[in-house]
């Protein structure tokens, strides 16, 4: 499905972009804090087990290793993002560095143990120290002896998140605990805690609360923290028990499960572009945004590094235009020509402005179309996901929403005109639902794309060409049917693939790299790729049948040439037992040898080359003849009939 080098060649136009607004890039960045509970049960060790699988570490050494790897994950994929790590219920408090403006004393039993920005290198060493050597366990692993208050955790969460984040467009509190009801009976603790949960709300900050439990007792979210943790219809609906529960000692691992719970927590992407009018019809236009979900990952160098100094420092580029006499050249004496004829066409900023602005950026519905017009070699770009907003139009969702389900129920799609943005070439796409995955006549095969409408780029009758398909050999109905039994056993769990589960072995050894670089750590030697084939698991699953299977098409190929050689001899006994013809003049026999036996190999190259006129008419009629085409009328008639077969045949 991938299309060109980069984004911008895939709408054409890589001038004079329209600028996003600002609003555009605040969910580019996320602000992350993780808010870990250290108490004696959290610092408890598991029981001891047999089991490989069976938990090894505490609760809290399991989410600060969630922690690390988290903001291993940061670093490499979104730079930008800031993340922290606050402890609470500890025996000491910090707030602030001692240069801070703040003293732990504010906040009793919460350390905030990484400030919440950019994470670097040190970062990253710090944790890591903390998770594998316990280098600061001793003074920050300590549980108090007094209950901890989390209003006060919550309102130090706030002042992180006010101080350090304040433009940020997504902000997440995530409290990692295995306490239920941290204020037993206490209203008004309670009480205090919701009205700062109420506050972080109405910041913008979204409480994601990760539940630890042991393998007998259930979290009961009704005690305490159904008050604090806000959720949305849509998240009940997806998970209708209530919040996802790592539990401790079931036989997968806790770490596993808290970083299968936190990566499920993903922070939506900068749309491709927003605010773009959708034109129903006319007078009727809502606003939507548009995503790229599937993408090809590849290394990308963000910025040079300069290594002559004691210490790296990013480079500063700049460009100089100079001419053949090394002079600098200001850009007011650059001019924009086309070539034409032998001579430059010159033409003004604005009038090469104006020869790209063949409409504004819009996305109109021009007509529909059923769903089965739409073949599936028609794809020629990658598709684009649109989802409603109601920055432009109030009411966009609604109106979406019912496109989507009429679109759906119909099994339609719209053909429309769209422009990506200015100065972009326009396309021609088709607005294709895709169902939910709670349908039953969904077909799930790909359950990590999102429900909704789909952007399909059609191609122009230039993009189309004429391809000459040729019919292969069909295989024996045996065969067929014995390599079905080896493919049903290959497939995949549910029969599907995401590419989620499956990282880019070439860009997962790139960021390796860099990650012992930075770290000053070795490198490794090699790197575990989850794309190779567990050749093991397939010849214990279908060895057998690949067996018999060859064993089948060995057999079905003796046969074959078997029936192929029978054949032979009959044709040569029969060719044998033909009487055989008079001898013919010397002309007669080079016209039959250049006539009716010309195969059809010679008679298309004799018309390629234009030389089929030099053949006389007797020549011409023996190969109308032996083709069963009428040798009427003169010899342009006969050309014309002989043109005509080779062009359908040959």
């Amino acid at each position: 499905m991938a299309w060109g080098e980069d984004e911008e060649r895939r709408y054409g136009g890589e001038e004079e972009e329209d600028e996003l607004d600002e609003n555009d890039y605040k969910t580019q960045k996320d602000a992350v804090l993780f808010a870990i509970d250290v108490s004696a049960s959290m610092l408890q060790p598991p029981p001891s087990s047999d089991d490989k699988k069976s938990d090894k570490d505490s609760a809290v050494v399991a989410a600060l290793k969630c922690a690390h790897q988290f903001m291993q994950q940061r670093i490499i994929a979104q730079p930008k993002d800031m993340m922290g790590i606050l402890l609470f219920g500890t025996k000491k408090s910090k707030f602030r560095d001692e240069t801070g403006s703040r003293s732990g004393s504010g906040y009793p039993h919460c350390y905030l143990f990484t400030e919440l920005d950019v994470p670097g290198a040190e970062d990253v060493k710090k944790l890591r120290d903390l998770v594998e050597e316990g280098e600061y366990a001793d003074d920050v692993l300590v549980p108090s002896k007094e209950p901890v208050l989390m209003s006060n955790v919550l309102f130090c969460a706030n002042q992180i998140f006010t101080t350090n984040a304040a433009n940020f467009g997504s902000r997440r509190l995530f409290i990692i605990t295995d306490n239920e009801n941290p204020h037993g009976n206490d209203k008004q603790a309670k009480s205090s805690a919701a009205v700062r949960a109420k506050d972080l709300y109405d910041l913008g900050v979204t409480i994601e609360l990760f539940p630890v439990s042991r393998a007998k007792k259930p979290f009961d979210l009704s005690r305490f923290y159904d008050d604090i943790v806000y959720r949305s219809s849509v998240e009940e609906g997806d998970n209708p028990e209530g919040v996802k529960t790592s539990r401790s000692g079931d036989g997968l691992t806790l770490l596993n499960s808290l970083i299968s719970n936190i990566n499920s927590k993903q922070t939506p992407k900068r749309s491709y572009f927003s605010r773009m009018p959708f034109e129903l019809a006319p007078g009727l236009t809502i606003t939507v945004k548009g995503y790229m979900p599937l993408h090809q990952q590849k290394p990308a160098r963000t910025c040079y590094v300069w290594l002559g100094g004691e210490q790296a420092q990013l480079a500063q580029s700049e460009t100089t235009k100079v001419d053949s006499e090394a002079r600098t050249v200001e850009k007011s004496e650059i001019k924009k020509a086309y070539k034409f004829g032998g001579e430059y066409i010159y033409f003004t900023p604005e009038e090469a402005k104006s020869l790209k602005e063949l409409d504004t950026k819009v996305l109109r519905i021009i007509g529909f179309k059923p769903l089965a017009n739409i073949p599936m070699w028609a794809s020629v770009k990658k598709s684009t996901f649109i989802f409603p907003s109601e920055d432009g139009y109030v009411g966009s969702t609604r109106v979406f929403s019912a496109l989507w389900q009429k679109l759906l129920t119909s099994k339609k799609v719209g053909i429309a005109w769209f422009v990506a943005r200015k100065n972009a070439n326009p396309v021609m796409v088709a607005v294709i639902p895709s169902g939910s995955l709670n349908d039953e006549d969904e077909d799930s095969t790909a359950p990590y794309l999102p429900a909704g409408l789909w952007l399909y780029p059609l191609p122009f009758a230039d993009d189309i060409r004429s391809v000459e398909i040729k019919t292969s050999t069909k295989p024996a109905d045996e065969l067929t049917d014995k390599m079905r039994e080896i493919i049903q056993n290959l497939q995949l769990p549910k029969a599907t693939y995401n590419p989620l589960k499956y990282p880019n072995p070439a860009l997962q050894w790139h960021y390796k790299i860099l990650q012992a670089m930075a770290l000053e750590e070795d490198v490794p030697d090699a790197l575990d790729d989850l794309t190779v084939p567990k050749y093991r698991q397939i010849d214990k699953r279908v060895g057998a049948y690949m067996a018999e299977w060859k064993q089948e098409l060995a057999d079905k190929a003796k046969e074959f040439m078997q029936l192929r050689a029978t054949k032979r001899e009959l044709e040569e006994d029969d060719a044998e037992e033909r009487p055989r013809l008079a001898k013919r003049p010397k002309a007669a026999a080079g016209s039959a040898s250049s006539g009716g036996q010309m195969s059809n190999a010679e008679l298309k190259a004799a018309w390629e080359n234009d030389t089929l006129k030099k053949l006389t008419v007797a020549v011409l009629k023996d190969i109308l003849t032996s083709k069963g085409i009428s040798t009427t009328g003169k010899k342009v008639d006969l050309l014309e009939r002989l043109e005509q077969w080779i062009e359908e045949h040959a």
